[in-house]
């Protein structure tokens, strides 16, 4: 896929990272080796390459630090977070490739995460979140690591037939609709509710209620599972996958794993008349009894299957650095899992410009809106949500620092929200139950029957990203 920018390298599970900076050749004159020992000592200090004689190996990743600030309408904080995790935050990545035959290779990845305060699990009583990362929380089952694998597999790859990969890794789905987006500001606006996922909604009356803002922006095929907003298969899972060579700007990804996950994804990204597009879609079906969702309770016992289905494309004009992004995403409930339970569907645009007002690198002014539609988790529906609708807003300037391999930002975000609570019972609970129970009564959500207004919520933040 062509890479905008350097931002645009950033996503759910195909985020790169890394730089490598060639050393310049000495000028070969009359004592050509009279220098031999400085050049040495340059390349040395300007890679980060090694390995045995056959297996190469590069260290790649970055870092990503934010300065949080959020206000509920009763209470403001500010917090020091990272970026988010599961590809989006401070990793650091072992790569290795090793050439078979001629047009035939194989290799590795190894890529550790490196989260301290995930800003997926902050909230308003915990500055410092449930455990360091999602990531390590979902994926390595309930650890509080710092330190977690995020993608551990080999591949097989031909220039004329693609590439073979087997292991923990990123599925052809993750994130394609993310990706597309070129403009260099993905990692600061996204679909994603990466600074508020875990925060609860606030009532008017003051009072918080028992729903996080994750809970009205989930995804069925995670099933409350750290799905948020349209990622809807978004932790790097054990699978088999097959990508396909680019033919004319398209290539595609299929892939399998679990017990059971499969998708198939399509994309395509040129360049016409100096206008740059970039395009993907994907499907991904999961009846994972055992993921972060656990889809196995069915109704009537029988397994449940979830399925989600997204969209995204880039557009922009080079010369004058306009630029437009929108994605859409809409979630199948296939097996009736919760009987009544809406199929929620978000969009998302974002436009604007980028532009070189310094030597610095570009400067990228942006606009963006989005809204999850009926994207309760199950438990909140099960609990008494009938319908719900999360709207985001916001602006922001990035600016790029090429010498530095660096980007650095700023920006402003604003939530409001809405729900539905009918008093359903919420599963579990003993028959002949009143109202209160899912609404109201204890250990509930703590809302009134009928419709729930609740607080605006904001957010500023500033931080910086810097490959290596």
């Amino acid at each position: 896929m062509t890479k905008y920018s350097l931002a645009a390298l950033l996503a759910a599970g195909v985020l790169a990272g890394g730089f490598a900076t060639s050393a310049s050749a000495a000028d070969l004159g009359g004592n050509c080796c009279a220098d031999l020992e400085e050049r040495i000592a340059e390349l040395e200090a300007t890679t980060a390459r090694k390995g045995n004689r056959k297996v190469s190996l590069t260290v790649s990743g970055f870092v990503a630090q934010q300065i949080l600030g959020w206000d509920d309408g009763e209470e403001s904080n500010v917090y020091i977070t990272d970026t988010g995790s599961v590809s989006i935050g401070s990793h650091f990545k072992f790569t290795g490739q090793a050439t078979v035959a001629p047009g035939w290779s194989a290799g590795y990845v190894l890529k550790i995460e490196a989260i301290q305060n995930d800003s997926l699990l902050v909230d308003q009583n915990n500055d410092n979140g449930i455990a360091n990362s999602a990531s390590a929380l979902v994926g390595n089952n309930g650890s509080s690591s710092a330190l977690s694998v995020e993608s551990s597999y080999w591949f097989i790859k031909s220039e004329n037939l693609g590439r073979l990969s087997v292991g923990k890794q990123s599925s052809a789905v993750d994130n394609q609709a993310i990706l597309p987006d070129g403009s260099g500001t993905l990692v600061v606006a996204n679909y994603i509710q990466y600074e508020n996922n875990a925060f609860f909604l606030r009532r008017t009356n003051g009072n918080l209620s028992g729903i996080r803002f994750g809970g009205i922006a989930d995804c069925l095929p995670l099933n409350g599972g750290g799905g948020t907003s349209a990622d809807c298969d978004g932790y790097p899972n054990n699978n088999i996958r097959y990508d396909t060579p680019t033919y004319a700007g398209f290539s595609g990804s299929a892939s399998w794993g679990e017990d059971d996950i499969w998708g198939v994804s399509l994309r395509y990204s040129g360049e016409f008349n100096g206008v740059k597009m970039a395009a993907a879609i994907a499907y991904n079906e999961s009846s994972d009894e055992n993921g972060p969702g656990a889809l196995a309770n069915g109704s009537d016992g029988a397994s449940f299957s979830a399925a989600a289905l997204q969209i995204g494309a880039y557009l922009e004009h080079v010369p004058t650095g306009l630029f437009a992004y929108g994605a859409y995403v809409t979630e199948y409930d296939n097996d009736n899992f919760a009987p009544g339970e809406p199929e929620g569907d978000n969009f998302y645009i974002k436009a604007g410009l980028r532009t070189r007002m310094n030597s610095l690198g570009h400067t990228i002014f942006y606009g963006e809106y989005g809204e999850n539609n009926d994207k309760m988790s199950t438990e909140n529906f099960l609990a008494g949500i009938t319908d719900s609708n999360l709207r985001q807003y916001g602006l922001g300037v990035v600016q790029e620092v090429d010498a530095a391999a660096m980007s650095v930002w700023l920006a402003w975000r604003h939530y409001e929200s809405e729900a539905n609570c009918n008093g359903k019972l919420t599963a579990g609970s003993a028959a002949g139950g009143d109202l209160d129970t899912g609404c109201t009564g204890a250990n509930s959500l703590n809302l009134s029957a009928g419709n729930n207004d609740f607080e605006d919520f904001d957010v500023i933040k500033a931080g910086a990203l810097i490959n290596f």
